[in-house]
């Protein structure tokens, strides 16, 4: 294969990827078709799977766009104690879950994490474990990966219940900040 048809047939997976983050942006992970796909790329239904032999890997492959921008923000709490850094990080996930529901819906969906398709799950083991070392360093005397787990769990729930409305109806509250403060207090203690 030539160097120009290499990057071409490169340019295009990038332009299915592309495609498909922008498909979930402004549809949903539910339009994530892989003949939408390629009919908003300007392809053949059949040419994805030149690049993604299953509709999985596909899915996949946007899903880590997603866990890449998650990433990024996580990488950008700054300094302060554990707790202030745990805070910012909790914020930012929320954050990210409300303004990205469709890539947020994807991003965690079980068979996508199980299938192994593009090491996924290799890809969102980072964020926990970010997690895991500032509850380490917050809370030395418990075991800082079940505290994670459960505070993810927790940060988790509210973004879902958040998106369908049930939190802000129990609460009575339009700002999930005091949801936020509860969790963190319930989970690393009073602050």
């Amino acid at each position: 294969m030539r160097d120009s048809e290499t990057e071409s047939e490169t340019g295009l997976r990038s332009r299915l990827i592309d495609v498909g983050v922008e498909l979930v942006a402004t549809e949903g992970a539910q339009a994530l078709t892989l003949r939408e796909i390629a009919r908003r790329a300007g392809v053949s239904h059949g040419a994805p799977r030149h690049h993604f032999p299953t509709h999985l890997e596909l899915l996949s492959a946007i899903a880590r766009v997603g866990f890449a921008r998650l990433g990024e923000r996580a990488s950008a709490i700054g300094e302060g104690t554990p707790r202030e850094q745990i805070a910012t990080l909790a914020r930012a996930y929320l954050e990210f879950a409300l303004h990205n529901r469709g890539m947020y819906e994807l991003m965690f969906r079980h068979d996508l994490l199980e299938s192994g398709h593009l090491g996924l799950r290799d890809t969102s083991l980072p964020l926990f474990g970010r997690l895991v070392d500032l509850i380490t360093r917050a809370r030395p005397d418990t075991n800082a990966r079940l505290v994670a787990g459960a505070l993810w769990a927790n940060l988790h729930g509210i973004a879902q219940l958040w998106t369908w409305g049930s939190l802000q109806l129990a609460t009575g509250t339009e700002d999930f900040e005091p949801l936020l403060r509860a969790t963190l207090d319930a989970h690393l203690g009073d602050g």
